[in-house]
């Protein structure tokens, strides 16, 4: 488990690994803050603590507390990701099924911890977007992830240039499957998220740590994925908001442009009526209509991203982390 600051930001899901049952071979806590008062009483029983360097990032936190286990498997928990009882047992279990697999990960449960409607409606989000993906993932997400450390090493680990929270795991799962591994998405694998989204977390998030730099691993790579955020319909979604708000925006001067604009949307929110569906079962149907605008905004979101992550991979001279597989490929060149 990786942290940022005092260990009492992290108390909730310091305290649910404590109570894991069974707990797991061993417990390592990477921390980027010197120790403070009392943060020796937070650390679950046996569990190792380690220091990273201030502002390290969750990358290089991750691989200090990879290099100190001696399992085959390695559990990523964030830390404000609270686990319920029987993880461990789960997560042996889909090992136990599927000895082939090189990693696997879960997604969020429905009852986020913080109360607000952006935190309930960005967490229900990511649930709906995990339990639609493929079960055959062509990713990894770290939240709650886990690795097999001979396959970890192999790839190189987390790229430590990622040096805050964004795609450092996405970027682990492409380099994952670039060497055969198996990625699976198990559905039954969840935890409560305890993060407090806010309006500005949420642009920040989707434009500068996630879409443009996934935007550029994409187009670096060479290779579209067709699953959870980026799957065809995610896709389709982002093209038809941005179609439906410029019809909407030229319609002052033709109606044409205006109707066309109109149908983008009816058609948005049609293909993505199960979304609503699955909000209003949870929250009920008030809640779900307010999703609805925010929703719309994430996929225009998505769009600025890929034309920013485009420009940027064509013109910038500063690129992204280059994976451990681009940067052998180039020594050899």
């Amino acid at each position: 488990m990786p942290t940022h600051g005092p260990l009492q930001g992290a108390a909730q899901a310091l305290r649910a690994l404590e109570k894991l049952s069974p707990g797991p071979d061993e417990t390592i806590i990477v921390i980027d803050t010197p120790s403070a008062p009392g943060d020796v009483a937070l650390l679950p029983r046996d569990a190792r603590c380690v220091e990273v360097p201030p502002q390290s990032g969750p990358a290089v936190a991750r691989n200090a507390g990879v290099n100190l286990v001696s399992s085959e498997w390695v559990l990523f928990v964030d830390s404000d990701v609270v686990v319920p009882l029987g993880t461990i047992a789960n997560v042996r279990d889909i090992v136990r099924r599927s000895p082939g697999l090189a990693a696997l990960f879960g997604t969020y449960d429905s009852n986020p911890g913080d109360p607000g409607f952006l935190s309930q409606y960005r967490n229900l989000l990511h649930q709906f977007v995990h339990l639609q993906g493929r079960e055959d993932a062509e990713t990894f997400w770290a939240g709650l992830g886990a690795v097999r450390v001979e396959m970890f090493r192999k790839v190189g680990g987390f790229d430590p240039r990622f040096q805050r929270p964004s795609i450092e795991d996405i970027d682990l799962g492409g380099r994952i499957r670039d060497h055969g591994g198996a990625i699976r998405l198990e559905k039954t694998l969840q935890a409560t998220h305890l993060k407090r989204w806010t309006f500005g977390s949420m642009l920040r998030t989707d434009l500068l740590d996630r879409g443009i730099p996934w935007t550029r691993l994409i187009l670096r790579r060479g290779q579209t994925p067709n699953d959870l955020s980026v799957d065809p319909k995610a896709r389709l979604s982002t093209a038809l908001t941005s179609l439906g708000l410029l019809g909407l925006g030229l319609g002052l001067w033709s109606r044409w442009a205006a109707a066309l604009g109109m149908l983008s949307l009816v058609l948005l929110l049609g293909i993505n009526t199960p979304f609503y569906h699955h909000l209003a079962g949870l929250r009920g149907p008030a809640f779900a209509l307010r999703a609805v605008p925010h929703h719309i905004l994430f996929f225009l979101i998505c769009g600025m991203a890929g034309i920013i992550g485009a420009f940027l991979h064509a013109f910038a001279t500063r690129d992204l982390p280059q994976t451990a597989t681009e940067a052998n490929a180039r020594r050899h060149r």
